[in-house]
């Protein structure tokens, strides 16, 4: 590189173990060690969200930029995409992840029309393949932005209005070229104004169908350039749409059935996103995987006591063990990875704070995976759970769950066996359980 974004950081982070001060040190994540059959580097599979980490400012809806980044400073917009652009890889390489995420605007600016903004697209495209190439460094998943402007206000693919929808459909398959350009392992749909305020105004049903239309067209050519990534959906309840789409994860899962859309996509599960649906970030993330359909995570956490996407850091530890018990449950993220989709906050102004943010998260989720396993290997929650079923695993269990048991002989079977002992689900016995894998000492 020839500037030096990160002139602070003077050596890739390393591995230096739980006993270290160092705080540009891994004390938990060691990309080479073995966790089961595979490293952690394999398991975690890490990520760098291109909009927070390279492109956000620290603004807010009460104050403009706060953030010190001097890849931002050129007047002309390429310039300073190409400015990002070598200040992002400087950063991969020196943080030691291998994979990063992009929505389209978020790499190239916008053109004074739709054909200098693919022309502009097609360049920084051009520059990140080069970059690539050099620095072994990968697209995990690429993305359209169809929220950030104005004519996007209503909608992209469930817009009332279809030259709305056409712009959208076309910036989709621009993004999907250059998705495919850099080899990118999946493309996110991410509906962030799929949505509407008031039913008033809106016809619910048409809305559904024509988001549904618009997700065809993009099967359709996915497989007209032989781009073989995963495709996923990003679920979210609110913000900015008062009533989103595509909710939590059953909700998506329900509407790709009924579409004829569920062969074709998976979901990329955020853990502030299931929070502010009302669920737990476990929650989400089991429902997409009893479905198989669980495709890839964007790993941060909200503010509980605040009702927006606060999008910070991931630093609790029992959501990473409970995350990373899902994800070994299905056998390992697949094409999938971790996203940071996370930003600083934003009194945290310097360059460094964000190598800050990402060891902690990486370290979260390394020690959140260690202790994951360990309770797997261990079994004692699975034997526990399926004790619980064992019931239904033969005998007039069995034959409830094959459907050979009318209600009639459910009656006759109460009348000679009485009534039923309830059992204890033991929930605080459970989470001593896990309590005893993060504190054995």
């Amino acid at each position: 590189m020839l500037h030096e974004y990160f002139p602070e950081v003077t050596k890739p982070i390393e591995y230096e173990g739980p006993q270290s001060d160092n705080p540009l040190a891994f004390k938990v994540y060691d990309p080479q060690k073995k966790v089961g059959a595979k490293t952690m580097a394999q398991h975690l599979r890490f990520a760098v969200a291109y909009w927070h980490t390279f492109r956000g400012t620290g603004s807010d809806m009460f104050g403009g930029g706060a953030f010190e980044r001097p890849w931002q400073s050129a007047s002309d917009p390429m310039e300073r995409a190409g400015d990002t652009l070598r200040a992002a890889f400087e950063f991969f390489q020196k943080l030691g992840v291998d994979y990063y995420c992009f929505h389209d605007r978020d790499i190239a600016p916008e053109g004074s029309d739709f054909a200098e903004s693919c022309r502009n697209l097609e360049e920084i495209v051009s520059q990140a393949k080069v970059l690539q190439e050099e620095t072994g460094k990968k697209l995990l998943w690429g993305t359209a932005n169809l929220f950030s402007h104005p004519m996007y206000t209503h909608g992209a693919g469930s817009n009332p209005d279809a030259h709305v929808f056409a712009h959208a459909m076309a910036q989709v398959k621009h993004a999907l070229d250059a998705t495919a350009e850099l080899g990118g392992e999946n493309y996110v749909f991410w509906g962030g104004r799929e949505g509407y305020e008031t039913l008033l105004n809106t016809d619910y049903r048409h809305e559904q169908e024509q988001l549904a239309r618009f997700f065809h067209y993009a099967i359709d050519y996915k497989k007209e350039i032989g781009f073989e990534g995963q495709f996923l959906i990003e679920p979210k309840p609110a913000e900015p749409a008062k009533h989103q789409y595509d909710h939590d994860a059953a909700t998506v899962l329900s509407f790709l059935r009924e579409f004829d859309l569920l062969d074709h996509f998976k979901l990329n599960i955020e853990a502030n996103h299931a929070t502010l649906a009302g669920h737990t970030f476990h929650h989400d993330l089991t429902v997409a995987a009893a479905a198989g359909k669980l495709g890839s995570i964007d790993a941060n956490q909200g503010d509980l006591q605040l009702g927006w996407d606060t999008d910070q850091f991931p630093t609790n530890l029992y959501d990473a063990i409970y995350a990373m018990l899902v994800v070994l449950e299905q056998g390992g993220i697949g094409s999938g990875g971790l996203n940071f989709d996370a930003k600083a906050r934003r009194g945290s102004i310097r360059t460094i704070d964000l190598f800050h943010a990402h060891i902690g998260g990486m370290d979260t989720f390394a020690k959140g995976l260690v202790i994951a396993h360990k309770i797997k290997v261990d079994g004692k929650l699975d034997e526990f759970v399926k004790d619980r079923y064992s019931s239904y695993s033969s005998g007039f269990g069995e034959k409830i769950m094959h459907g050979k048991v009318s209600l009639e002989e459910m009656e006759k079977w109460i009348g000679e066996h009485g009534d039923p002992t309830p059992r204890s689900g033991r929930q605080e016995l459970l989470e001593n359980i896990v309590n005893s894998y993060i504190f054995p000492g």
